[in-house]
């Protein structure tokens, strides 16, 4: 059986905002497997801010998406051809899959999903990187403590929500920053937020002051620029900051916004400490088992903001630098 693939490629380095035309939409016919490799079908894709960073010639943590490669992405999908004994037709596995329909995969650094535990989409939420990241950059870099007053940015976002609810179930204050009444709302009705801080409608500055009168114990930061100020100037003595990511800088013409008042970290005897998920990869089963067992418990909850068609990609991908996405923005390819 011959299976045809549709693929997102990049053509060009954004200067800004990535434009669909940064992309190349292309057609072509699947070739056959070679001995020990299987044909994964994807259902769904992750759509995450860090894929920005993946396209810009620069230095950091993996090397950036080369011109005329398949655009680089999470994803999950059903193996529907094998030549490799340790994957049979129909198992669910996730990887780095990319911005297509189809995968060959020599079997390395897949994971099995196992769709009897949860939805197929949470296992690109909170029980895929998404949660690795809010766990691990959390309970590890930040180190929270029962009582500790934690804030976290683009809280409504995939990683805020989850690092929010941990907090909680960690015993903690949390507090969350988000865009617009709705998402102030959903934080704090549905999943148990302290208190929520619109950024769209107040002044930050004045409302962590109230919300965190103590002052903030760990800042979990998902966005940087003014945001990343606000916390700093109102940080309780020994606080911890996690690094995560800078949403508000992905599409910076100009240099990066750094913050003007991080003496603030010298008078609090406070600390300021970037996080990477891949650090913890020989623990991700362990921090799953755990969030799953918190899920099941009803104390953590999973949203998804599932946008349908592959061909959607260049504007669905925008929706998270507009804070149009609510929950965890995946692509949906395949019927599941």
């Amino acid at each position: 059986m011959a299976f045809v693939n549709h693929k997102f490629t990049l053509t060009s380095r954004p200067a800004g905002m990535p434009k669909r035309t940064d992309w190349s939409y292309a057609e072509e016919t699947v070739r056959e497997l070679h001995e020990g490799e299987v044909l994964i079908r994807i259902l769904l894709i992750s759509l995450d801010p860090a894929m920005r960073g993946w396209m810009n010639q620069s230095r950091s943590y993996v090397p950036p998406v080369a011109i005329g490669e398949v655009m680089r992405a999470l994803a999950l999908g059903q193996v529907v051809a094998s030549r490799n004994p340790r994957f049979a037709v129909g198992k669910h596995v996730s990887g780095t899959f990319g911005v297509q329909e189809y995968f060959i995969s020599e079997g390395k650094g897949l994971i099995d999903v196992d769709p009897g535990v949860a939805p197929l989409p949470t296992f690109l939420n909170v029980l895929g990187m998404t949660g690795m990241t809010a766990y691990f950059g959390l309970l590890e870099t930040g180190q929270p403590q029962p009582g500790d007053t934690v804030l976290v940015s683009a809280a409504a976002g995939a990683v805020g929500a989850v690092v929010g609810q941990i907090a909680k179930i960690k015993g903690c204050r949390a507090v969350g920053i988000a865009g617009g009444a709705n998402k102030c709302r959903y934080l704090v009705t549905d999943l148990g937020f302290d208190a929520a801080i619109d950024y769209k409608s107040e002044n930050v500055t004045e409302a962590l002051r109230k919300s965190c009168p103590q002052g903030i114990n760990i800042y979990f930061d998902n966005v940087g620029g003014d945001i990343l100020e606000a916390a700093l100037a109102n940080l309780a003595r020994g606080a911890r900051i996690v690094i995560c990511g800078a949403i508000s800088q992905y599409n910076n013409t100009g240099p990066i916004q750094g913050p003007r008042n991080y003496l603030s970290l010298l008078v609090s005897r406070a600390t300021m400490k970037g996080m990477l998920v891949f650090d913890y990869a020989d623990r991700y089963a362990q921090a799953a088992q755990e969030m799953a067992g918190w899920m099941a418990a009803g104390k953590l909850k999973s949203r998804e903001d599932i946008v349908e068609g592959i061909e959607t990609f260049p504007d669905t991908f925008l929706k998270l630098f507009k804070g149009e996405n609510f929950g965890k923005l995946i692509l949906k390819v395949g019927a599941i």
